[in-house]
């Protein structure tokens, strides 16, 4: 079949990138605002050949997709902020024992049931840090259907090739808009996931010995490979082991097998906004923003910069591993960066880590259910810039 373009909801370009990267297998439990998905996927998946089962609660469905993936299928959920709670042990022990997956969550207002229809982006941390421990992470956050779509791809192909649980992290805005999707051709996707799978004879099998990369190969359970997954701290065979030194290499692998190829992931997107010729020079203004906010963020800078200041938008495309170079040195060639956001200030903390005192540093915060607008995140501008 020949590519096409579809005009489609976020939350269905979320289920076609699943299918399109491999995906063979979900467990969810249905909320809202991600309950597309897996309505979505309770009919396109089976049809492909693959399994959805709905789950009794979001603990399940994380142990469920696991399982799934340790089997040999790429599998995924979507769930949002209360469903993503509930998973965040059993992350744990996907991110300890390495295991693929890939988990959606298209964020709401919170904390607890909050405004369940209603827009937040409160779940920044909690996507870093959410499970206990130090731990790889790994989150895109799409601005677009097309993003969504994407990014989608790209969360199950490093799954796969890092043995690692990898977040999408939308928001309800983002979720539920409808826009034009570009979709490739269905063969191309074909093995798009890919985990790396071992090759000598089974006796040799360790199921956690590295590869050059860092990446042990995984064995599929019921294979003629002994596979010992192992949530506690582990050698290379999977036997639990108390030793200091080696918890020390674990842990340390762990995270390194992510941070060492973020140069290969998508990272961020630029956009340039200079005032009409002949207005006096003035020092740019950046946003750093992300998900649907990004999108306001962008009309703002069209609104400033024909107010004549010049503007600069971006986009972060990839939350974690938080790209420090990309924003460091967008910061430093602006004369000051605002960050909106849909909560109290999460992500503008790491862009003050990043710029330090070189450059100011602004908040643009809301956090009341309603998304931040081009007009908010202007004024909030001018009253920083002094104009």
């Amino acid at each position: 079949m020949a590519a096409r373009t579809a005009f489609m909801q976020g939350n269905e370009a979320i289920l076609e990138g699943a299918l399109h990267a491999g995906a063979r297998f979900f467990a969810g439990y249905p909320i809202t605002p991600s309950s597309e998905i897996a309505e979505l996927a309770s009919t396109r998946l089976p049809a492909r050949g693959g399994v959805y089962l709905q789950m009794e609660d979001e603990m399940a469905s994380m142990g469920a997709v696991i399982g799934a993936s340790a089997a040999g299928a790429p599998a995924f959920t979507a769930t949002s902020g209360p469903g993503f709670s509930l998973m965040q042990e059993n992350l744990g022990l996907a991110a300890m024992a390495e295991v693929p997956c890939v988990v959606v969550n298209v964020q709401r207002s919170g904390p607890s049931t909050g405004l369940a229809t209603r827009p937040g982006q409160a779940d920044v941390m909690q996507a870093r840090w959410g499970t206990h421990g130090d731990h790889p992470s790994l989150v895109f956050a799409p601005a677009s259907a097309q993003e969504c779509f994407d990014l989608t791809v790209e969360a199950f192909i490093w799954a796969e090739r890092l043995r690692t649980p990898v977040i999408g992290r939308a928001d309800v805005v983002v979720g539920h808009l409808r826009e034009l999707v570009a979709l490739p051709d269905p063969e191309d996707g074909r093995a798009l996931a890919s985990r790396p799978r071992p090759q000598g004879p089974p006796d040799d099998y360790c199921t956690y010995r590295p590869g050059p990369d860092g990446v042990p190969p995984l064995a599929d359970f019921g294979s003629p490979y002994i596979v010992h997954l192992n949530g506690s701290m582990h050698d290379e065979r999977g036997y639990p082991s108390a030793d200091p030194a080696q918890a020390g290499r674990l842990i340390q692998r762990l995270v390194a097998k992510v941070q060492a190829r973020v140069g290969e992931m998508v990272a961020v997107r630029h956009f340039r906004h200079d005032p009409p010729e002949g207005a006096p020079p003035r020092p740019a203004v950046l946003y750093v923003a992300y998900g649907s906010t990004a999108r306001a963020a962008r009309e703002a800078a069209l609104m400033l910069a024909e107010k004549g200041v010049p503007a600069r938008l971006l986009q972060l495309k990839r939350l974690w591993p938080f790209p420090d170079s990309e924003v460091e040195a967008a910061a430093l060639e602006a004369g000051l960066t605002v960050v909106p956001e849909m909560n109290l200030g999460q992500v503008v903390l790491e862009v003050e880590r990043v710029v330090g005192k070189r450059r100011p540093v602004w908040s643009c915060a809301k956090s009341n259910g309603e998304p931040i607008t081009p007009d908010e995140i202007l004024a909030r501008t001018l009253e920083v810039v002094g104009a």
